[in-house]
């Protein structure tokens, strides 16, 4: 009968240390599952930055590029219209002269 006993009491310290490893695999698959969303944040929020910081850069520089080129024109087109009143200058006494012979 010893036996039995024995062999009754090892199946049930079997079947709650069984138990008891159920129970701890899945409070650590638990934890694992939370470590893993948490990194999953992680590494979202560090992606979303990184991508925010590239696309402020890329828009700075685009803004520099485009206010070089917009003075770059503004320069080209105040020349133009230097030379354009020159030239406008000199035709208006070029007509004076025209005029002038004319009358007398």
């Amino acid at each position: 009968m010893t036996t039995i006993s024995e062999a009754i009491t090892t199946i049930k310290k079997a079947e709650n240390d069984a138990d008891k490893l159920i129970e701890n695999t899945k409070e650590i698959s638990s934890q694992k599952i939370e470590e893993s969303r948490l990194k999953s944040k992680e590494i979202i929020e560090k992606s979303k930055n990184e991508s925010i910081g590239e696309a402020e850069s890329m828009l700075f520089e685009a803004e520099t590029k485009a206010k070089k080129e917009a003075l770059h024109i503004s320069n080209k087109t105040a020349d133009e219209i230097e030379i354009n009143k020159k030239t406008a200058m000199d035709k208006v006494d070029e007509a004076s002269d025209i005029i002038i012979r004319s009358i007398l």
